[in-house]
């Protein structure tokens, strides 16, 4: 099935940064026709028929490798995930729930808006479970299933709309809200020129120009996000830092955010 060459490019650089099960849970969903199929659709409701920024495989793959680029970090500084703290898995098993929950996040968008986190987590299960019967055994149930419910939680918290508990969908959560670069914004843009209520968005989408993941000074992640014009303040004000905020990892992050070559604002 056709896949462009910015996909092709996210997908390598993902496989690049994996190793293990979460390289062979990764591999299996990119070779999923049915599942590019379903978020190359979510991406066409989504742009063409609900006027909104891309839901579509692109964004599902930044988000997902911005959310392993935090994950390690995490590791480095020694912090462990949930599973791993709670004696139930390691850190790669906790590695494959975000890598599901990252990569499926938004196939409800092929539906609708309103909700549809809840209409991804029933398309993408098929797709979850069918990986975990081949990456585990059933001597593994409780493993799997804890796999299983930290892939849902990531994608049921992705809008900041739910008390999320776990370091692994705290990290979709931020992830997916770090994927705001000018060019998600882009082709809406394109589409449709006449002014209309909530334009704001586009516009102040529109100006931010790199979202960097690096490591921090003071703490294990830090964000910072340079943008062309001062309108960008509103999408770090009113979209990303509300889901930082709520996040179980808003304790390891700073975040920056600033209009190129001026003094940064430091936010956390």
């Amino acid at each position: 099935m056709y896949k462009s060459v910015k996909q092709i490019q996210l997908e390598e650089r993902i496989l690049k940064i994996l190793s293990g099960k979460p390289r062979k849970a990764a591999e299996m969903l990119f070779a999923d026709d049915e599942l590019q199929a379903m978020q190359e659709y979510a991406n066409i409701v989504s742009i063409k028929r609900l006027g909104f920024n891309d839901h579509g495989p692109v964004h599902m793959r930044k988000a997902t490798y911005n959310a392993i680029k935090m994950f390690n970090l995490l590791q480095e500084a020694g912090i462990q995930m949930n599973l791993e703290a709670e004696g139930v898995g390691t850190a790669g098993d906790s590695l494959i729930g975000i890598l599901f929950a990252s990569l499926l996040h938004d196939l409800g968008m092929s539906i609708a808006r309103e909700q549809h986190e809840y209409l991804s987590i029933t398309l993408a299960l098929p797709f979850i479970d069918r990986i975990l019967e081949q990456l585990y055994s059933s001597e593994e149930p409780i493993l799997k299933m804890a796999v299983r419910s930290i892939a849902i939680e990531g994608i049921f918290g992705h809008m900041a709309t739910r008390k999320i508990h776990s370091l692994e969908a705290g990290l979709v959560l931020i992830a997916d809200g770090s994927d705001m670069e000018k060019g998600r914004a882009r082709i809406p843009t394109m589409l449709s020129q006449t002014p209309r209520v909530g334009d704001i968005h586009r516009t102040s989408s529109g100006a931010i120009q790199k979202v960097r993941i690096s490591k921090g000074k003071e703490k294990p992640i830090n964000i910072t996000v340079e943008m062309s014009a001062s309108v960008g303040f509103f999408q770090i004000e009113e979209v990303f830092f509300p889901k930082i905020n709520i996040s179980p990892v808003k304790p390891y992050i700073e975040l920056y955010a600033g209009v190129t070559d001026r003094e940064m604002l430091r936010y956390l």
